[in-house]
């Protein structure tokens, strides 16, 4: 479960995917998928989570890890690398984005 605090040192990855209701659920079980079987058990994955929004037109994806290197390690593997040219498919566009976490309330 992912925790969220200015005072850590993991790195907060938030994708968003853009996509059709008609493609929602297939892109949700390729994500889901992908966690289950690979990202979760790559060195420096710490947590993650996938929210859809009520019309079934975006993901959020939100994922924690150690460090910027241990992300970049996993999504330049061949594995993921596969899995985004068939997630790429099925949504309009998804983008992830590198923050830190600046307040909590």
């Amino acid at each position: 479960m992912p925790t969220i605090a200015t005072n850590t040192e993991t790195q907060t990855v938030i994708t968003t995917f853009e996509m059709t209701p008609g493609t929602c659920q297939d892109l949700l079980d390729a994500l889901t998928a992908a966690y289950a079987e690979f990202i979760s058990h790559q060195p420096g994955f710490i947590s993650a989570g996938l929210h859809v929004n009520d019309a079934q037109t975006r993901i959020a994806n939100y994922s924690q890890w150690r460090r910027r290197e241990d992300f970049m390690a996993m999504l330049r593997s061949a594995e993921m690398r596969n899995r985004n040219r068939k997630i790429n498919e099925l949504c309009r566009s998804f983008e992830p984005v590198m923050y830190e976490v600046a307040a909590t309330f």
